[in-house]
């Protein structure tokens, strides 16, 4: 119940309903079938025995709380596993069950088959914010907004550009997820197939590895990796890496939201974002659960990292780490990103609020291009002054800063108004804004 209450709400509903007791014995079971049908394609075992198998352990009831118990003895839930399906063979077919595999190549290979289809929905998902991403930057590639720089206001941006950002790391995030392998694992006790010792059967090993690779339909390996971790490093970063980039979307998306900015708001719903005590606040939600679950990614990595190197053969504990924050990291970024996608698809943007913002300066912002207007005629040092004062009686008297600075005394006649104007035009001060929505687009719809 607690992580009913305390953990899953940061994670995927979907993920969960696939990734449970049931399916880790299902995908176990995979191997264990795939392994018997590779060996029966090459001799290795007499003709209809992975059928026979099949038939008597397909529906077979495998009791989870004893397998869990096993965990305890036995250090993996591949030993106990494997007991209940041979005490549910008849004795001729159970020497055939499991011949040449060790309980690495199980829980490896079904924890990858487990993963396989969370990195499908993770794809969906990513593809859901990219589109989303691409409709809300073309709209607002010339909503001006201002750009801020260690927390303060710097100088005019898009909020397009904004957009452009987010979904640039989004799908970046995704292009390196999909170029993560999911290899299958199978090398026998110290991973050279020893367990294979017929004659003849040299090279039968790494023949059925490729077979159960092709049969599971995942990667295969150019040899066992029992502890080469770096499919397990590979896949735990890019996992890490798009939790960053939909945290660096909800940060920015919180920030915005504030109160005293009012730029954008988290899409509506029934009780979204309501507070219990205080009626008149709209939280951002859906921005604090992808931040949350996105940390707890962090964390999950940290440990992955941690146990990339073990020792000789087998782990001694680091392999039994990765299992958890493997899975667990799949999920929460899975419910991570559906929330992203959620908040891109509705994304309520104040323009009005982000132009007001524009002037909470005074047109202080503006202040490099006005110096830069003045200089020629006043001296740098004097331009980059007026600059400054103009900005700040602007702001004080509340009046426009084109007015302020036409006014000064340094300046009249020295400058044209329009001039002045246009220097002070915080949306002819963009840069290249419109053609970074353009080019991020361009390269966005080439994926």
């Amino acid at each position: 119940m607690p992580a009913a209450l305390i953990q899953h709400p940061f994670m995927s509903a979907d993920g969960l309903a696939a990734c449970h007791g049931q399916a880790m014995v299902k995908a176990m079971l995979a191997f264990e079938l795939a392994l018997a049908e590779a060996q029966e394609a090459e001799a290795a075992l007499p003709a209809g025995t992975s059928q026979r198998l099949r038939e008597r352990l397909a529906g077979h009831p495998f009791d989870l709380d004893a397998l869990a118990a096993g965990v305890a003895s036995g250090g993996n839930v591949a030993i106990p596993f494997v007991k209940q399906a041979r005490a549910a063979l008849p004795d001729e077919l159970k020497r055939y069950f499991h011949q040449g595999a060790t309980s690495q190549d199980v829980v490896d290979s079904a924890l990858m088959l487990l993963l396989k289809s969370r990195l499908a929905r993770l794809d969906a998902l990513l593809v859901r914010c990219r589109v989303a991403g691409i409709a809300l930057m073309q709209v607002h590639d010339q909503t001006v907004m201002v750009g801020r720089t260690l927390m303060q206001q710097a100088l005019p941006t898009t909020f397009g550009v904004r957009v452009a950002q987010w979904t640039l790391g989004l799908e970046q995030a995704r292009r390196r997820l999909a170029g993560v392998a999911l290899p299958v694992q199978f090398g026998g006790a110290v991973g050279v197939h020893s367990g294979l010792d017929g004659p003849g059967w040299d090279d039968l090993g790494l023949t059925l590895m490729d077979s159960i690779a092709e049969r599971l339909g995942l990667a295969a390996p150019v040899l066992p990796w029992h502890t080469d971790r770096q499919p397990i490093h590979a896949l735990g970063t890019a996992l890490d890496a798009a939790a960053g980039a939909a945290e660096k979307l909800a940060l920015d998306v919180a920030l915005l939201t504030q109160t005293e900015f009012g730029e954008v708001a988290e899409p509506a719903g029934e009780g979204m974002g309501e507070s219990s005590s205080m009626p008149h606040k709209r939280n951002p939600v859906r921005c604090a659960l992808i931040r949350g679950a996105a940390r707890q990614v962090h964390g999950h990595t940290t440990v992955l990292l941690n146990a990339a190197a073990q020792p000789l053969e087998r782990g001694l504990g680091e392999w039994h780490a990765e299992w958890s924050p493997l899975i667990d990291s799949a999920l929460l970024l899975e419910g991570a990103l559906e929330q992203a996608a959620v908040l891109l698809e509705g994304l309520e943007v104040n323009a009005e609020a982000m132009q007001r913002n524009l002037a909470v300066t005074g047109g202080a912002i503006m202040a490099e291009p006005v110096a830069k207007l003045l200089a020629p005629a006043l001296g740098q040092d004097a331009a980059k002054r007026i600059a400054a004062e103009a900005a700040e009686t602007a702001r004080r008297e509340g009046r426009g800063y084109a007015e302020v600075l036409a006014e000064h005394a340094e300046i009249s006649g020295k400058v044209a108004a329009d001039e002045l104007a246009r220097a002070c035009d915080p949306r002819l001060y963009i840069g290249s804004s419109q053609q970074q929505v353009k080019r991020a687009v361009s390269w966005l719809e080439g994926s």
